[in-house]
C-alpha cells in the first residue's frame, strides 16, 4: 500500500444549497478517505487524504455522481502535505461568502419524493409540497442571500421536530433543503371561489378541484413561478370558453400529461425530446402531434397545428392533479392576453376573477413570478424557445471574462435582461412585451432582484438602439441617476453575438440575422441581414432589399398590408386583379399603397419576418394576426416537408448586396395562379428562403477572405424547417453552423448578446 497523500480540490458552480456537502463528506467515507468540505466565496472547497488510486475514483465520481441540482464549471486540484488525520468532516462556512453563492433553479420532483408522495405508510403521502435537497422550489421563493430559511418565503413556516431532525442530519436526503416541511409544519391548499370565498382547504381543496375540471369548468391554480389556468384537453367547451375568457384568439395552449407513456400517446416523440420532458426542468416541449391522440386534445387547445406544447408534473400538486384527473389537461399561463402572469394571490383574484370558476391556492408566497420554458428538438439537439422556470438563474458561462460587471437590458419582445461578471452571464426569466406598465415594473423588480442575489453593481449598461424601446429608456434613466458607461447595441449585431456566446465562440464569423424587425444604424427597420461580426463589432455585407412598412406597427397586425408594396413591387402595373388578398382588401388597398408609395407612415424594412407575412397573406389568407409570427407558424405549419423545389434567388449589387424579396413574391403569386397546392408553395417558399441563407453565406465567404463559420439567430430561425434546411444547405458547403441551444434565438437571447458586445468593447478599452 502506497503512501498516503493529500489533495485540495476547488468546485466552481452551482453546488451550494444542493446538497453538495454531504455528498463529498459520504462518497469520502464511503472511500475511507479522512478531510473536509465547506463553502466559500467560490464554490466548495475540499481537501482530501488517503490512497493516492481511491482520491483518483473520489474525482472521478465528484463529476460523475453528484447531486442533481449541481451544475459544476470546473475543478481545480492542488497537492497538500498529508495531516494523518481521521475521519471526513464538513467545516463551517464563512458568512461572507453567502453573498455570491449561486441559487439553483426550480426543479421538478425527484423520484424518491414521488415514491413517498404515493406510499400511503409515509408522513408525507399525497402531500403537495413534498420537496427534499434534490428537487423543489429555488429561484422563485428566494427573496435575499445568503440562501438560508428566512430569506425565502417559507420564513413563516417554522419547521415541526420530524423536519427539524432530518434538515440537520448530513445523512439525510433533506440535510439543508431550506424549503423542508411536512402536513404538520408546511404550506396547505385552500379552494377559493372568484369573490374570495374559501369553499375547502388541503384534500377537499383538491377534490374540489379536480371535481371542477371534470365538469368543464376553468381552474386557477397556482403554481411555482405563479398561477396558471386549467381545463380538461380533451373538452371542446372548456377549450374554447377558456381561450373567449383569456382573449386568446389562436396562439397554442400547453398540455400537461401524467407520464412520458402519456405524452406519447398524444406526440410522436423522438429521443431527444422525451429527454427534454424528463430533464430536471421539465420544460414544455413542442413535439409533433400524433394522429392517434387526435380525439385526447379538443381542437381548441392548438387550432390548426401539427405541434403541441406537452409537459410533464413538475410539482407534486401537479402529480397529484395527473394523477386524481388520470387524463390530459391544459395548462397555461394565469393571465390575460398581452398581461404578465398573476402571481400574488390577491392580484391573481382580481385579474382572474372573470376567467377562472375556480381558485386553487396556497399560503407559500412566490417572490419571482416565472412562466414554463419552452423547448424543442432541433437537429437531434435540444433548443429553448423560451428560457424561464427550470432552467434560470443557472449562468451562461463564457469564453471571456468581463472587465467590469454589466447589465444588459434586452429588446422589447420576448424580453430578458442580463447582468454578467467575471464569465458568467445570468440572464433573467422569461419578463414578457415591454409594452405595458405591469410588465416594466416586472422588469424593473427582476433587474433588482438578480443585483441583490449576485451582488451584481453594473458599472456597463448595454442597450438597444431602439430610442422608443422601454428597456432602452430606462438604461438612460439609470445612466442619468448613477455613474454607469451605456453601450448602444445594434439589434442584429446582439442577435449574432448571442449565437456566438451560446456557442461559446468569439467570432469572427458570417451572421445571419432573421426577425421581425430591429432598428438599424442607418435609420431604417432591419431584420434580414447578413453581417461579417465578432463580439466587438461587425459589418453589413448584405440584406433583404428594403420595402416600405405600411402603417408602421399596424402592418405586424395585419399582414395584408405587407402584402400591398411586394405585390406593388413585382407587379408594377397593378396587383393581379383576381388575387384574393386584393379582393378582400380591395376598398382599402389604394389607401395603404398610397401609404408605401408616399414613405408616410411607412418605415422603410429589410425584415424576413414581414416578407413571411406578405407570403402568408397570399397563401394562406392570413390577414390579421393574433399573436407574434403567427402567419410564419402557420407557413412552416402548411410547408409540405417532401417538397425540394424552391424559386430562383437574386442577389443584387457588386458591394453590399441586397436580395429581391418581390421576385420571390412574384413566383409565389405565379404558383398560386397556377392552382399549386398551398402546402408546395410553402414549402417551395421555406426552401428559397434557405437558399437565400446558402447564396448570401456563399458571397459573405468571398467577401470576407473565406470566412466559413456562420451564425444563425433571430426569431425567423425557431422555424424548424427553415433552419434544418438552411443548415443542411450551409454544411453541404463546407460551412461550420452555428446554433443556438442554451438561449432562444429570438430576442429573449438578445441581452445575452448586447452583454457579450459590451464586455468585449470593454476588454477593448486600454488599461
Amino acid at each position: 500500500m502506497g503512501p498516503a497523500v493529500r489533495v485540495a480540490v476547488r468546485v466552481e458552480g452551482t453546488v451550494q444549497g444542493v446538497g453538495f456537502r454531504p455528498f463529498v463528506r459520504n462518497l469520502a467515507s464511503e472511500l475511507g478517505l479522512s478531510g473536509l468540505v465547506g463553502n466559500d466565496s467560490e464554490g466548495v472547497f475540499i481537501e482530501v487524504e488517503g490512497k493516492s488510486s481511491d482520491i483518483d475514483v473520489f474525482l472521478g465520481r465528484l463529476e460523475s455522481a453528484a447531486p442533481p441540482l449541481s451544475v459544476i464549471d470546473g475543478v481545480q486540484l492542488r497537492p497538500l502535505p498529508p495531516l494523518g488525520e481521521a475521519g471526513f468532516r464538513i467545516v463551517t462556512s464563512a458568512k461572507v461568502s453567502e453573498r455570491n453563492a449561486l441559487v439553483a433553479a426550480d426543479t421538478a420532483t425527484c423520484e424518491d419524493c414521488l415514491g413517498e408522495l404515493f406510499d400511503p405508510s409515509d408522513r408525507r403521502y399525497r402531500y403537495p409540497f413534498i420537496n427534499c435537497t434534490n428537487c423543489g422550489p429555488r429561484f422563485t421563493i428566494v427573496r435575499d442571500v445568503p440562501y438560508d430559511r428566512p430569506n425565502t418565503t417559507m420564513a413563516g413556516f417554522p419547521m415541526c421536530p420530524a423536519c427539524r431532525a432530518e434538515y440537520e442530519s448530513p445523512s439525510d436526503r433533506r440535510f439543508h433543503a431550506q424549503p423542508t416541511c411536512c402536513p404538520n409544519c408546511g404550506p396547505h391548499l385552500t379552494s377559493l371561489l372568484p369573490g374570495g370565498e374559501v369553499v375547502a382547504e388541503r384534500s377537499a381543496a383538491l377534490e374540489r378541484s379536480t371535481a371542477a375540471l371534470r365538469a368543464e369548468n376553468v381552474v386557477a391554480i397556482k403554481g411555482l413561478g405563479g398561477y396558471h389556468l386549467a381545463v380538461l384537453a380533451a373538452s371542446e367547451n372548456a377549450a374554447a370558453s377558456l381561450r373567449a375568457r383569456k382573449h386568446r384568439e389562436d396562439k397554442p395552449f400547453a398540455v400537461m400529461v401524467k407520464d412520458l407513456h402519456a405524452a406519447g400517446e398524444l406526440c410522436d416523440l423522438a429521443a431527444p425530446e422525451r429527454e427534454l420532458l424528463a430533464s430536471a426542468a421539465h420544460p414544455i416541449v413542442l413535439a409533433r402531434r400524433s394522429e392517434a391522440g387526435g380525439d385526447r386534445v379538443a381542437p381548441s387547445v392548438a387550432p390548426g397545428n401539427r405541434y403541441l406544447g406537452v409537459m410533464l408534473p413538475y410539482t407534486p400538486l401537479h402529480h397529484l392533479l395527473a394523477e386524481d384527473l388520470g387524463e390530459p389537461f391544459v395548462l397555461t399561463s394565469g393571465n390575460r392576453s398581452d398581461e404578465p402572469i398573476a402571481y400574488q394571490d390577491a392580484d391573481a383574484l382580481a385579474r382572474l376573477g372573470g376567467v377562472a370558476d375556480l381558485f386553487l391556492v396556497h399560503d407559500r408566497p412566490v417572490h419571482m413570478r416565472t412562466d414554463d420554458s419552452v423547448t424543442r428538438s432541433l437537429r437531434g439537439q435540444p433548443a429553448v424557445l423560451r428560457r424561464s422556470r427550470g432552467y434560470v438563474p443557472q449562468p451562461v458561462r463564457l469564453r471571456e471574462r468581463f472587465p467590469r460587471p454589466v447589465l444588459a437590458c434586452g429588446a422589447e419582445l420576448k424580453n430578458t435582461f442580463c447582468l454578467a461578471k467575471s464569465n458568467r452571464a445570468f440572464i433573467s426569466h422569461h419578463i414578457g412585451d415591454l409594452e405595458n406598465y405591469e410588465t416594466l415594473r416586472s422588469f424593473r423588480e427582476g433587474i433588482s432582484h438578480f443585483e441583490k442575489l449576485f451582488a451584481i453593481q453594473p458599472a456597463v449598461v448595454a442597450h438597444d438602439l431602439h430610442p422608443e424601446y422601454l428597456s432602452t429608456k430606462y438604461a438612460l434613466e439609470r445612466a442619468r441617476l448613477e455613474a454607469v458607461e451605456l453601450v448602444g447595441v445594434q439589434h442584429h449585431h446582439a442577435h449574432v453575438a448571442s449565437c456566438l456566446a451560446d456557442n461559446k465562440q468569439t467570432g469572427p464569423a458570417i451572421g445571419v440575422a432573421f426577425d421581425g424587425l430591429g432598428f438599424g444604424d442607418d435609420g431604417t427597420l432591419w431584420g434580414g441581414e447578413i453581417l461579417v461580426a465578432d463580439l466587438a463589432s461587425y459589418q453589413r455585407l448584405g440584406h433583404l432589399a428594403n420595402v416600405p412598412m405600411p402603417g408602421g406597427a399596424g402592418a405586424i397586425k395585419h399582414p395584408w398590408r405587407m402584402a400591398v408594396p411586394y405585390l406593388a413591387a413585382a407587379f408594377p402595373g397593378g396587383p393581379p386583379g383576381w388575387l384574393e388578398v386584393f379582393q378582400r382588401h380591395e376598398e382599402d388597398w389604394n389607401e395603404v399603397a398610397a401609404l408605401a408609395r408616399t414613405g408616410t407612415a411607412s418605415p422603410a424594412t429589410s425584415s424576413m419576418g414581414r416578407l413571411f407575412d406578405a407570403v402568408g397573406a397570399i397563401v394562406l389568407g392570413r390577414d390579421s394576426v393574433n399573436y407574434e409570427g403567427q402567419a410564419a407558424v402557420e407557413l412552416e405549419q402548411a410547408a409540405g416537408p417532401e417538397v425540394r423545389s424552391c424559386y430562383e434567388v437574386n442577389l443584387e449589387g457588386a458591394g453590399e448586396f441586397t436580395v429581391s424579396g418581390a421576385s420571390i413574391v412574384r413566383a409565389v403569386v405565379e404558383d398560386v395562379r397556377a392552382g399549386v397546392p398551398k402546402g408546395v408553395v410553402a414549402g417551395r417558399f421555406h426552401n428559397t428562403v434557405g437558399r437565400i441563407v446558402l447564396l448570401s453565406c456563399l458571397r459573405a465567404r468571398e467577401m470576407s477572405d473565406g470566412l466559413s463559420t456562420v451564425a444563425l439567430s433571430g426569431g425567423v430561425f425557431q422555424n424548424v424547417l427553415l433552419t434544418e434546411r438552411a443548415a443542411d444547405l450551409l454544411e453541404a458547403e463546407g460551412f461550420r453552423v452555428l446554433l443556438h441551444s442554451r438561449v432562444p434565438p429570438n430576442d429573449g437571447g438578445i441581452s445575452l448578446g448586447q452583454a457579450a458586445i459590451a464586455g468585449a468593447l470593454d476588454r477593448r478599452v486600454p488599461t
